[in-house]
């Protein structure tokens, strides 16, 4: 296989030779003029017949079919929307245009001229009058028939994948236009975009392992940010009241269907308002989002079809656990019993769990959470896995936060945000206590956060989205590799 690739190779390159000899060099061309695209072809001549059209157009794209019929020939011209057939024949464009298509290879990028016709099979094609190679592929393309399946493969060379694929192609558009209309969406309704440190000082707002690197010039360590939150939280002190950003966090941690340690997030803060109302938006926002790339609201997803139609179901953490396992976790009031409970249900490593939150934190994700496969919002969370989050009114022992479940995983989070200093700074010396008992996902200390709390944060709601998950979903992508363009992969064996 090697060999033949090889051969293959060379016979690529010898032809860029013989393009190059006949003063043909492809890479000499600067810019080429098109005057439609393969969407806007469809569209204009959707009426056409087999008659040639009057107007001449040009296009150009990537060769992915030559078809040579004795002295005529067609080929299907690929760019970002989709596909063109084109025309050729000996005696309209000449001998030397005609041996430069019959030379042409699967990956080819070439500009034409010409007009408009529709074959008998009924395909709208373009008459070819002038042809430009405009790049010579140097590498085999995969057989368009089998297309290029390896996974591996894909994701290592997303450039032939997204080339090859008209279906990746697809779902990366789509991802764009999803991200575009969340950041149109909330900038309608007055949000101001803001963009926060990735590397900073010390890293907060999320309890999660970072990474560690080293600025030269200020000889000191910084953290990729593992959440913009504080720093959003500082905006809103600061007057700006209603923020958010669309931007990368990294989390040092395992990689699966799910999980990437750099991923996408939407967060964003809002003064006078608390966890009800970010809910309220949280549920407009994503039910707009999908029907505007879906047009439906209900989302196939694999084998199953997610119901998106409103309102959005809303359960207490403690009500879902007992629907999903007959457990009443309010009334057991000691670590130990909570333990036990959590044992005979069958939960995993309940053994490290110091505390009777973290205890119904993993009853919760392990046998609640992956029932839950249309949005719902999961409400009133243990107040010892939320040091961010205000207190629940009511019960000083639950704080005012919700996370959104679909598909069984956790798409959003949100909180009335904390913003008593002195109560905040107890919570984070708590976490500090808990990392020095070894949890490395424990919130450090900010006092310059805590100093920005002084100056005084209004009553505010904060939420964090995943959008890569989202688009997962959104897209009907079965990993979290599907929805990123160029995800990391281990170095490849020589």
């Amino acid at each position: 296989m090697a060999e033949q690739e090889s051969d293959l190779r060379a016979l690529m390159r010898s032809k860029l030779e013989a393009l190059k000899k006949r003063g043909l060099d492809p890479y000499q061309k600067y810019d080429y003029e098109r005057t439609h695209d393969t969407s806007s072809i469809r569209s204009e001549f959707a009426d056409v017949g087999s008659e040639r059209s009057q107007k001449e157009i040009t296009t150009a794209g990537r060769v992915m079919a030559v078809r040579v019929h004795g002295k005529a020939g067609f080929a299907d011209l690929v760019d970002r929307d989709g596909k063109v057939q084109i025309y050729l024949k000996l005696d309209e464009v000449g001998q030397e245009t005609w041996t430069t298509f019959s030379s042409l290879d699967r990956g080819d990028i070439i500009g034409v001229r010409g007009t408009i016709f529709r074959t008998k099979m009924g395909e709208i094609t373009v008459a070819v009058k002038n042809m430009d190679v405009l790049s010579k592929a140097l590498i085999p393309f995969p057989e368009k028939f089998h297309g290029l399946q390896d996974v591996q493969t894909r994701y290592r060379q997303r450039y032939l994948d997204l080339a090859m694929n008209d279906d990746v192609r697809k779902r990366f558009i789509d991802r764009s236009r999803m991200v575009a209309f969340m950041r149109d969406w909330l900038n309608k309704r007055d949000f101001l975009e803001v963009e926060t440190p990735i590397l900073q000082p010390l890293y907060g707002g999320a309890l999660a392992r970072p990474f560690v690197t080293h600025h030269n010039y200020l000889d000191m360590d910084l953290y990729l940010r593992i959440a913009p939150e504080l720093y959003h939280k500082r905006c809103i002190v600061g007057n700006l009241e209603k923020v958010y950003e669309i931007g990368k966090n990294f989390r040092n941690e395992d990689i699966d269907a799910q999980h990437y340690p750099e991923y996408t997030s939407l967060e964003l803060y809002e003064a006078y308002v608390d966890y009800e109302d970010i809910m309220d938006l949280t549920e407009s926002l994503l039910y707009d989002t999908a029907m505007r790339i879906v047009g439906s609201d209900k989302i196939k997803y694999g084998d199953k079809t997610l119901d998106f139609s409103r309102p959005w179901r809303r359960v207490t953490m403690h009500d879902a656990i007992k629907e999903y396992t007959g457990l009443d976790i309010s009334s057991i009031k000691t670590v130990d019993e909570a333990k036990a409970a959590a044992t005979k249900l069958g939960v995993k490593d309940i053994e490290d769990c110091s505390g009777m939150g973290k205890v119904v934190s993993e009853i919760f994700d392990q046998k609640a959470q992956p029932s839950l496969i249309d949005p719902t919002f999961v409400i009133d969370h243990p107040i010892e896995v939320s040091p961010l989050a205000k207190r629940k009114r009511g019960n000083p022992e639950l704080v005012e936060r919700f996370e959104l479940f679909i598909n069984g995983w956790e798409f959003a989070n949100a909180f009335s945000e904390l913003n008593d200093p002195e109560e905040q700074e107890q919570r984070f010396r708590e976490q500090d206590r808990l990392r020095s008992e070894g949890d490395d996902e424990a919130h450090p200390i900010d006092m310059d956060y805590i100093r920005a709390l002084e100056c005084g944060l209004p009553p505010t709601g904060g939420l964090g989205i995943g959008i890569d998950r989202f688009a997962m979903i959104l897209t009907d992508a079965p990993s979290i590799k599907e929805v990123l363009l160029f995800p990391h992969m281990k170095p490849e064996t020589v």
